[in-house]
């Protein structure tokens, strides 16, 4: 699926390639790897940042407030997600 993005990108990965070391493979996965982490869900993004706050050690309530703060700053901000909405995502 991502492969076939990489033509419509190709502006991009030359711009890259003109004004960074990045070999042009390397700024094909730089481009690719953007993409698919703006592609990512409001749902899997939540759930990703669970696992990974969590796995750091911090506590839900905590976890849920930070999840709350960030979802704003997303690249196409999700609709406002209460602290309930974002522990149904996580636990369903």
């Amino acid at each position: 699926m991502l492969e076939r993005r990489t033509p419509v990108h190709e502006d991009l990965i030359d711009h890259l390639t003109r004004t960074t070391t990045l070999p042009r493979n390397e700024a094909v996965r730089v481009v690719l790897d953007v993409l698919a982490y703006f592609d990512e869900t409001t749902e899997d993004y939540v759930r990703r940042r669970h696992r990974e706050l969590k796995s750091g050690g911090l506590v839900n309530a905590d976890i849920f407030e930070r999840i709350a703060a960030e979802l704003p700053h997303r690249a196409v901000a999700p609709p406002e997600l209460s602290l309930r909405q974002i522990r149904r995502i996580v636990y369903g």
